[in-house]
């Protein structure tokens, strides 16, 4: 993954895809993107490795891709392609008509808007967390591009140990006060709302989410 998901929201540092794509360049060994969760405007570009400027030679993609109907993708060189078998890729439910015209229109609409609106209003949003950061230790990190974003929470020690228990507190009291959040990695937040999402909708969801650190650090 470009970016990270499950295992944190970890952004890569500048320059390391790079010099992995050189790596691999210099072995001959092909260098595969999962873009399943990162692509199609995610980050406020259509893939998350544009962010660096680095073609890999294989991409994998699926949901975003179907705006909810299920549909995967494996994108490859044409010299790769063209090695496989006539055959050799095919499946029963392969090409399902509704789903392609889904991702067709999902493709239309996140090249005609969406995606720099994920770019513009997530910008907004880590700005807002970063904010929020200054006034409370117990955020060791915002990261992220566009509307791929996590918040790590961390003890209040030294070593900025990562805070599980605090995460999950803060995920289900923002789940009764209305706000809907996932966990990933060892104690981060994330926040992955639609490509439609408004600067308005972040702030109010700023404001549940505050509420909810507030009452999960009481409660500890």
């Amino acid at each position: 993954e470009p970016v990270q998901g499950d295992g944190g929201y970890l952004t890569p540092p500048d320059g390391f895809l790079a010099g992995l794509r050189a790596l691999c360049d210099e072995h001959g060994i092909l260098l595969i993107f999962d873009e399943v969760q990162s692509g199609i405007g995610r980050t406020g570009r259509m893939f998350a490795s544009e962010h660096w400027g680095v073609q890999p030679d294989i991409m994998s993609l699926a949901k975003g891709l179907g705006s909810g109907l299920p549909i995967g993708a494996v994108v490859a060189k044409r010299s790769l392609m063209q090695q496989w078998k006539r055959g050799a890729h095919g499946n029963t439910y392969g090409g399902n008509p509704v789903t392609c015209a889904a991702a067709n229109a999902t493709l239309d609409l996140v090249r005609g808007g969406l995606m720099d609106n994920a770019a513009r209003v997530g910008e907004h949003f880590i700005a807002r967390l970063r904010d929020l950061q200054r006034d409370y230790p117990c955020i060791g990190e915002v990261r992220g591009k566009g509307l791929w974003i996590g918040m790590e929470l961390v003890e209040n020690d030294a070593k900025k140990t990562p805070a599980a228990a605090l995460c999950d507190a803060v995920v289900t009291r923002a789940f009764h006060n209305g706000l809907l959040l996932l966990s990933c990695g060892t104690s981060t937040v994330r926040f992955m709302p639609p490509l439609t999402v408004t600067v308005a909708e972040v702030d109010e969801a700023m404001a549940m989410l505050k509420t909810s650190l507030d009452q999960a650090l009481a409660g500890r």
